[in-house]
């Protein structure tokens, strides 16, 4: 009797239900879908406890795991095979079983600055003083009050649409918004954009621009469909990037920043050799007022360097009183949290 053959595997994408979460898993979908044409792809979207808790400030709801852990377990329970993330939104240490299997080319990290429809102000220089700009961000808030001490900071939840609504909203607050860049421009909304804010105005978060995919650690077969989609170039700076934060312990509402660039690469037969790895980065106190930052370059050859040289960074920004104001903040988020439970 010959043998029932059994029926190719399909792959299931899971990512966060929210218009920008659908576009990036479509993306990553389209991407798997040309480089494996008769392997069937199809995917699922849901809710997380970050998208539900859309009032409280990000710097008091805690770790990044909120935008993960339901996701996470589905994974585990292998219900989907796959996990699309935005990679800033991503928990230095991942759950045991799971890993970052692949890590598309980045677009442009930046964050950029969004005006009210009908102002007529190009850039944050230009704002009157006592302007509101809005964002979720304490990285964003920590710089730029070093540098434009006039201006006021209030948070703005919600998703992309939701907090440009917000902004154009007759009767709002804001006059102007900070956000991705990348999320505006895959969700079409580029236009938006009045001026990019780089370094070193705004050094960006670890590993935004990048989108990647986690995995369970035990699954082979789509740890190599990952190898198709993974952009060597911004494998090793985001490794270096998140080696740095999570020596730091930081997380989404530590005001941590980077920039960091790859030169003179070399290549081989198998790809990428090697390449000059530069990698700045900066911790601000919440107030402004005290700014840590370094910078340092390594050729690199491998993950495991990418990752040595982003500790080495951490060690060295820890030596120079970044601990101290971490430690700062992390009093800080404590009383708050207690103040807004007792209310």
């Amino acid at each position: 009797m010959t043998p029932a053959k059994s029926e190719p595997r399909s792959f299931v994408l899971a990512s966060r239900a929210s218009q920008l979460a659908q576009i990036q898993t479509y993306l990553v979908h389209d991407a798997l879908q040309a480089a494996f044409p008769s392997t069937s792809f199809g995917t699922s979207f849901m809710t997380t406890e970050g998208d539900k808790n859309q009032s409280q400030a990000l710097y008091l709801l805690g770790g990044k795991a909120l935008w993960t852990k339901e996701l996470e377990v589905a994974l585990k329970e292998k219900s989907v095979d796959m996990l699309v993330h935005s990679l800033k939104d991503v928990p230095t240490v991942l759950p045991d079983g799971c890993e970052i299997g692949a890590i598309l080319k980045r677009e442009d990290p930046v964050d950029s600055l969004v005006v009210k429809e009908g102002l007529p102000y190009k850039y944050l220089e230009e704002l009157p003083d006592g302007s509101v700009v809005g964002t979720s961000s304490v990285r964003r808030v920590s710089q730029l009050r070093r540098l434009f001490p006039k201006l006021r900071f209030l948070d703005v939840r919600g998703n992309l649409n939701t907090r440009l609504a917000k902004l154009d909203a007759p009767d709002g607050p804001f006059t102007a918004l900070i956000l991705a860049k990348a999320g505006l421009v895959r969700l079409g909304k580029g236009d938006h954009i009045t001026d990019d804010l780089g370094a070193p105005v705004l050094y960006h978060a670890v590993s935004q621009g990048a989108l990647a995919v986690e995995i369970r650690s035990d699954d082979v077969e789509a740890r190599e469909l990952c190898k198709a989609l993974t952009h060597p170039e911004t494998w090793l700076k985001c490794l270096a990037e998140r080696a740095l934060l999570r020596r730091l312990e930081g997380g989404c509402s530590v005001p941590v920043g980077v920039d960091t660039k790859l030169t003179d690469v070399e290549r081989g037969a198998d790809g990428l050799q090697s390449g000059l790895l530069q990698i700045t980065g900066c911790v601000t106190a919440l107030d402004g007022l005290l700014h840590v930052q370094d910078t340092l370059t390594e050729r690199v050859h491998n993950a495991d360097e990418a990752v040595k040289l982003g500790v080495k960074l951490a060690i060295t920004l820890i030596e120079q009183g970044a601990g101290s104001i971490l430690e700062e903040i992390n009093a800080d988020r404590a009383q708050r949290a207690i103040e807004t439970s007792g209310k």
